[in-house]
């Protein structure tokens, strides 16, 4: 049986979260939660609510070192339904603390990064990947821009993000690109009839950019020095 126990401490903004406490086999941990309500569109990598559509939240869980399980995401989507969400959303998981995430701001585009990376390397790495259920991911991203963007600028912008997220890796001073396991969740907005709809997303873009030194401030923000 797993509790949610909401906590009072919100962050205000375009991207607020609220923390959230469970107790599941003997342990608490912790989750991060965006309830964004409608109007976004959303791309994630993420095992829950994956691939681009309408999203109402996002929902970051902790859970334990050495995770076991081979469905995550029905396990997110039992967590999702604790928590007394609703409708379509992303679900994340990591292994890392989700208690302090990191967050960044730029021109109206706003991040929130959980970051551990004990576990790191280059991402054209010579070693052979593997066949079974990958670990959870240990730096969760999530960012929301206040314009439309078309599907191939969602796709620009999760690139975008990536690249942010290893600049400040490298700032930083670890020798990585990230995680084996890292996710990304971008959140744009729904487009009413006259509304521009942004094309790109690459770094010297408008929102691109705006997207980039925001997630580039909270993967900082979140990931301990080395």
């Amino acid at each position: 049986m797993t509790a949610v126990l909401p906590s009072a401490r919100t962050a205000t903004g375009l991207l607020p979260v609220q923390r959230l406490t469970r107790f599941e086999d003997g342990a608490e941990l912790r989750a991060v939660l965006w309830r964004a309500g409608p109007g976004w569109r959303m791309i994630s990598s993420a095992p829950l609510g994956g691939g681009i559509g309408a999203r109402a939240w996002v929902l970051n869980a902790q859970v334990a070192h050495g995770y076991r399980r081979t469905d995550p995401e029905r396990h997110l989507a039992a967590l999702a339904d604790g928590a007394g969400l609703r409708g379509s959303g992303v679900g994340l998981m990591t292994a890392a603390d989700v208690s302090r995430p990191g967050r960044g701001r730029s021109g109206g585009a706003e991040a929130v990064a959980t970051s551990g990376v004990s576990v790191r390397g280059w991402a054209a790495s010579p070693a052979e990947g593997t066949r079974t259920p990958a670990g959870p991911g240990t730096i969760n991203i999530v960012v929301a821009v206040p314009v439309a963007m078309s599907d191939a600028a969602l796709v620009n912008a999760v690139a975008t993000a990536t690249e942010a997220k290893a600049q400040a890796l490298l700032d930083l001073g670890y020798d990585c690109s990230g995680t084996p396991t890292d996710a990304v969740c971008v959140a744009a907005r729904t487009p009413a009839p006259g509304d521009e709809v942004h094309a790109f997303a690459g770094p010297r873009s408008l929102w691109g950019a705006r997207l980039a030194r925001a997630v580039h401030g909270a993967v900082r923000e979140a990931t301990p020095t080395p």
